[in-house]
C-alpha cells in the first residue's frame, strides 16, 4: 500500500513543525472590549485550518464586554492570574480559575472574561475549533449577583 507521504512527496522543511516565538504574535485579530488578543496559530501564521492559538491579557481588576465566538468551541487556559467567567443570557451564572485550569466554553453561550485581581494582570491561552476569526459583541446588562456553578466532573463524580 502507498503512502501519499513518501519521501519525497511532500516538503517537510516547508509544510511540517512551525515554532511561532511568543515575542511574534500577531495582535491584529478580532477584539473585545477590555482584552488584548493575539495570533499565535491560525492559518495565515500557520497553515492552521481546523483550529485558532493565541494568547489574551486582561489588565488587574478588568472586565471584557459581553460576547460570544458564534459556533466555535473555546477553551482557555489560565497562566498567571485569576479569570472570573460570567454567562447566561443577563451573565446570572459564574465560576472562578486559576493557573493550571482550563475553561471550556461552548459554542454561542453569551460570556464576560472578568480579571478577579486588582493588582495582576490576568494571561491566558486560548485555543479555537476553528480558524475563523469570530467574535460577537453583545450589549447585555449583568445582574448584581450572579450565581456560582461548580463543575462536577461526569467521569468522577464526588460520592
Amino acid at each position: 500500500m502507498s503512502d501519499h507521504r513518501e519521501s519525497g512527496a511532500i516538503d517537510w522543511k516547508t509544510q511540517g513543525v512551525k515554532v511561532i516565538p511568543g515575542d511574534q504574535l500577531d495582535p491584529n485579530t478580532a477584539q473585545t472590549p477590555g482584552m488584548d488578543r493575539a495570533a499565535a496559530i491560525n492559518f495565515a501564521r500557520a497553515g492552521a485550518k481546523k483550529l485558532w492559538a493565541g494568547t489574551v491579557k486582561i489588565h488587574p481588576d478588568a472586565k471584557t464586554g459581553a460576547h460570544h465566538h458564534g459556533a466555535l468551541e473555546s477553551v482557555i487556559y489560565v497562566i498567571r492570574g485569576r479569570a472570573r467567567m460570567r454567562w447566561g443570557d443577563r451573565l446570572e451564572f459564574v465560576a472562578e480559575a486559576g493557573p493550571g485550569d482550563f475553561i471550556f466554553v461552548p459554542p454561542y453561550v453569551p460570556h464576560q472574561e472578568i480579571n478577579a485581581l486588582a493588582n495582576e494582570t490576568l494571561e491566558c491561552v486560548l485555543v479555537r475549533s476553528d480558524n475563523e476569526n469570530v467574535v460577537v459583541n453583545l450589549d447585555i446588562e449583568p445582574v448584581e449577583k450572579p450565581e456560582a456553578v461548580r463543575w462536577i466532573d461526569p467521569v468522577h463524580p464526588h460520592g
